[in-house]
């Protein structure tokens, strides 16, 4: 496994590529107008495609937009496209991208963009229409590396925190974020956008009975760490003799009693005494796996 697991796009292996048949791109039909000048070839589209409604992409597809999350999306031979604007001043940026995915895109007005993706967007002259990425299984994942840790997720259901999450994940190196799947967000745009391009790098692995992965989980070389307020412990007591598995639950009710059993040990990120407040659970995410990583990293 590379350690630098931010920086590629994911490929897991022939199981991950046994499912990449049918990934073709999708070329967008050139349209003239005010707001497109064509910039290639015309490609049919299908009547659907070409409504256009504001803030959706049609079917179940989703528009990206901003720079670093349309890059990463070209970057990531794993991502379907059917669609690629950009304005004239942004449209240099994606250029050499889209020719390495033999993708030509679309020469458009901000106004265009606004339209198809909502006026409080910060666009940066550019979106991308894409599918949500095919499933995940854990049998795809690498072999555990000590370093590399795994995050699981009991209840989450906001999508900004599981973008957040995501997020943290891909800066820190983890191989995964695991959920379940009937309580977690799909992948929706909202999701994405708080994820800035991290769902092209880190997967976001559902399964459908948490407690049954978390033992899968553990047959990888995984140690799995709950996190609790309650614990008696704090992260400076986390294992350095094999990979870890962090498990956080939702704002409130934390995990649910058979993930925690599941646990093979419980902690808790060390406050200050007399602290108010308390860390959402993407904050808290982030600090675990900060911890998680230092605690195996040589010094």
């Amino acid at each position: 496994m590379s350690q630098d697991m931010t920086k590629h796009p994911r490929s897991k292996g022939p199981a991950r590529d046994a499912r990449k048949t049918g990934h073709s791109n999708t070329m967008a039909r050139r349209e003239s107008g005010p707001d497109r000048t064509p910039v290639g070839p015309k490609v049919n589209r299908s009547k659907e495609d070409r409504k256009g409604s504001p803030k959706a992409a049609g079917g179940n597809r989703y528009w990206l937009t901003g720079t670093h999350p349309v890059l990463a999306a070209l970057a990531n031979p794993e991502r379907r496209i059917n669609r690629l604007l950009a304005t004239k001043n942004a449209l240099e940026t994606v250029l050499a991208a889209a020719e390495q995915r033999d993708i030509t895109p679309e020469l458009v007005e901000r106004s265009e963009i606004e339209r198809l993706t909502g006026p409080d967007e910060v666009h940066q002259g550019l979106a991308i229409d894409v599918f949500p990425l095919e499933p995940l299984a854990l049998t795809d994942l690498p072999d555990a590396q000590q370093g590399h840790p795994i995050l699981i997720l009991d209840q989450v259901t906001d999508p900004r925190n599981v973008g957040a999450i995501l997020r943290s994940a891909a800066v820190f190196g983890a191989v995964a974020v695991v959920v379940q799947d009937r309580h977690a967000p799909p992948e929706t745009a909202v999701l994405a956008k708080a994820a800035s391009g991290a769902l092209e790098t880190t997967p976001l692995v559902r399964v459908g009975n948490l407690a049954r992965a978390m033992a899968d989980i553990k047959q990888l070389g995984y140690w799995t760490v709950g996190l609790s307020g309650a614990a008696q412990e704090t992260l400076s007591a986390l294992p350095t003799d094999r990979p870890i598995a962090l498990v956080l639950g939702a704002e409130g009710d934390g995990m649910r009693r058979l993930t925690e059993e599941a646990c093979d040990k419980i902690l808790k990120i060390a406050m200050r005494p007399n602290a108010v407040g308390s860390l959402n659970v993407s904050n808290a995410a982030a600090v675990a796996l900060f911890a998680a990583v230092n605690s195996q990293t040589p010094q």
